[in-house]
């Protein structure tokens, strides 16, 4: 087939999206629904999304979550030189906000309920 095209060279492989949606570990509708929102590579032959591997290995790195930090152990050593004070005072949990159910329905109805 690449010497019917004349380059010599064989095209890519074009992939469906139920055989991207197999590696990545997700579903069909999720690959074509990202490509039609533009939101990952993809080639459109026809009507139909087709990926590369290239668009794979794009949207493997579009999706790649990086550590917001290097991660560095915290030993005592290291806490005291940053802050004497700091690495022996005890640890505080963070604020924690208060939560209030709402009322049932049936009770909020009882309250704007009017009679006609």
């Amino acid at each position: 087939m690449a010497e019917q095209l004349g380059t010599g060279v064989a095209p890519p492989r074009l992939y469906r999206p139920e055989d991207i949606a197999a590696v990545l570990g997700c579903s069909a509708w999720w690959v074509k629904d990202r490509a039609r929102r533009r939101l990952i590579p993809f080639t459109r032959v026809g009507r139909a999304y087709r990926f590369t591997a290239e668009h794979l290995a794009e949207i493997i790195r579009l999706h790649e979550e990086r550590p917001a930090r290097p991660h560095q152990p915290v030993t005592a050593r290291t806490a005291a030189k940053a802050d004497p004070q700091q690495a022996n005072a005890p640890q505080r949990a963070a604020p924690t906000t208060r939560l209030r159910a709402r009322p049932p329905v049936r009770a909020r109805q009882s309250q704007f309920s009017t009679v006609a």
